[in-house]
This record gives structure tokens, sequence and C-alpha cells, in this order.
């Protein structure tokens, strides 16, 4: 299997916030509606498919999920594909967390968005 590059959680901030990284989550539905990244986009590893990911069109292409595994067998999927430049976030969802980095939070109970931090 190829190596994946990695992008720490704060090269990835410092990405979206420029408008240079293509952000895609690999979590499941559930995951993704409870908390996210600001501007991730949702391709679930259950039915990933290389072909349906958005060209990055000169960005970086990011994926994530909770802590690196899913997404990395995702990038490897992607390699295998032929797409030549994809990174994986170091840690994934936690990693970010941990350093408090801006996420959505949504009430499962209510729909009401709890948290909403700026990038």
């Amino acid at each position: 299997m190829a190596d994946i590059a990695q992008t720490t959680p704060d090269e990835l901030r410092a990405g979206l916030e420029q408008g240079t990284v293509l952000l895609v989550d690999v979590r499941e539905p559930h995951e993704y509606a409870a908390e996210r990244i600001p501007g991730a986009l949702l391709y679930p590893l259950s039915t990933f498919d290389p072909k349906a990911i958005p060209a990055a069109s000169g960005k970086t292409l990011v994926l994530h999920c909770g802590g690196g595994g899913r997404s990395t067998r995702a990038a490897q999927a992607l390699v295998a594909a032929g797409v030549t430049d994809v990174h994986n976030l170091e840690g994934g969802m936690r990693g970010w967390k941990a350093l408090g980095l801006p996420l959505i939070r949504v009430d499962p109970a209510t729909g009401q968005v709890l948290e909403h931090g700026k990038l």
C-alpha cells in the first residue's frame, strides 16, 4: 500500500481559511450529523467510490475520519484509482478536537446547532 501524506490539524485549518483545501469526511452520516468540521463534504467509507469524489481543482485533497484509520483506507483507494495527491488528517477528528479547532455540533434531540466555530 502507498504511504499517504499527512496534514496536521493546524495545516488543515490554514488551508480551509485560505480556500486551498478540499476536505472530505469519510465517517458515517450519523457521525457527520452529530459534529463536523466546517466545510467538510461527506463521502462515507461504507459506500466510498473514488470516482464520486469531486475534482480538487488545484486544491489539496484532505480526507478525515474519527482517528485516521478509515480515511487512510479511503486515501489508499483513491491512490489505487489514480489520484496522485491525497492527504490524510493526522489524528482525524480526535486530533482536530484536541486542539479546540472549530466544529459544527448539533443536538440530536432538537437539531439545534450547539457550537459553530469560525474558521
